[in-house]
């Protein structure tokens, strides 16, 4: 049946979702930590039924995810933004459970419109993070994310409820986890025991194959217990890792030097990831060592817009598709309509074998995102 959809489109596949639900189900039973949605990473709220029943709610960057968290998912809401307008705190303070700001001054600014309504928290720097790249690392020099500890006015405790830090991106070393834990502990320790809860953000990769969730559980149940509060995780990728295939078809071949198969897709437009932080793609009908080399480009004008290179053991041809894995994280949340490629549809393969579209768009849908009035 896959045959038969037009391509590119996402496929969501229900059980692989909930092979990692089931993990963080396992670490919430043996840490007592709540885990929120990232949305920022994954926002197909198509699937959220799936999701439901495993997390505890969602967290937010923005205005437009604090409503659609409250909206299509329910449990915990909670709001946080690098920089909220007053307009931004009057649209969610109603509807979040916990609004986390990123600087003291604003958190001045614009606790009287949430006091009553929502769990005031304020978002920490601690200076230490594990990140495999500077552009995502939130202790990066001249970070604007957070307090740092020495800029901290330790009466700010006495009137919050919790705080938030976030240090990982893509952390899959749960001893290095553990080596941030203490760290914070021991800086913020005084103040963390004043506390109702404490967010310890997201990019912790507990469904990584082989990550050791026990050992992470231990820890974080002491962690909480030596400081008497509940602990929240914010998982996106951890979640939706390995779930999803973007699936594209080779529409050219073309040869300069290296063969490049060009697809019906560009990274700067779907897959946008793969371009900013130059990590290659990985296909799945590629062969380590094939006898038959390619660049994957994509058909955008961006002269360096390619998914990957990869090998293969017979000749690539043009109508074949091809299957980029692992596509959902910051996939769908950042696609956008360059050089007026064709969107991606969305589907989902549940558990039953039934293919259920989740979303498609058409050339309506690029002209309303440019102009809905004409100036005369």
């Amino acid at each position: 049946m896959h045959n038969e959809l037009k391509t590119p489109y996402f496929m969501i596949n229900e059980d692989k979702l909930i092979a990692n639900l089931e993990k963080a189900k396992h670490l919430k039973d043996i840490s007592g930590v709540k885990l929120v949605l990232a949305l920022k990473c994954f926002s197909t709220w198509g699937v959220f039924d799936i999701i439901k029943p495993y997390l505890d709610g969602t967290t937010s960057s923005g205005p437009f995810e604090v409503k659609l968290g409250h909206e299509t998912f329910g449990g915990e809401t909670h709001a946080y933004s690098v920089g909220y307008s007053e307009d931004d705190v009057r649209e969610v303070a109603d509807i979040c459970d916990k609004m986390i700001f990123n600087s003291q001054s604003q958190l001045a600014a614009y606790r009287h419109i949430v006091e009553g309504k929502a769990s005031l928290g304020l978002r920490l720097n601690p200076g230490v993070s594990y990140a495999g790249q500077d552009l995502a690392n939130p202790a990066r020099k001249y970070s604007r994310l957070g307090v740092q500890a020495d800029h901290i006015k330790p009466e700010v405790f006495e009137n919050i409820d919790g705080v938030m830090f976030h240090m990982n991106c893509e952390n899959k070393d749960v001893d290095a986890f553990v080596g941030l834990l203490d760290s914070i502990s021991e800086q913020f320790g005084e103040h963390l025991n004043k506390l109702d809860w404490v967010s310890l953000g997201g990019g912790v990769f507990f469904t990584w194959p082989g990550y050791n969730i026990d050992k992470l559980g231990v820890a974080l149940k002491g962690f909480s217990e030596k400081h008497g509060v509940q602990l929240y995780l914010e998982p996106g990728e951890a979640i939706i890792t390995k779930t999803t295939d973007l699936v594209v078809t080779v529409v050219d071949i073309v040869e300069n030097v290296k063969t490049t198969a060009i697809v019906d897709s560009a990274t700067e437009a779907h897959r946008l990831d793969t371009l900013i932080y130059d990590e290659p793609a990985s296909i799945l009908e590629a062969t380590e060592g094939g006898a038959h080399d390619y660049v994957i480009g994509s058909c955008s004008c961006l002269a360096g817009d390619q998914f990957c290179e990869a090998s293969f053991d017979t000749p690539l041809q043009i109508g074949q598709r091809l299957h980029i894995m692992d596509s959902a994280g910051y996939t769908m949340v950042k696609l956008n309509w360059f050089n007026g490629l064709r969107m991606p549809s969305v589907y989902c393969e549940r558990s039953s074998g039934e293919v259920q579209k989740l979303n498609e768009f058409d050339y309506s849908d690029f002209k309303r995102s440019l102009s809905q009035w004409s100036v005369k």
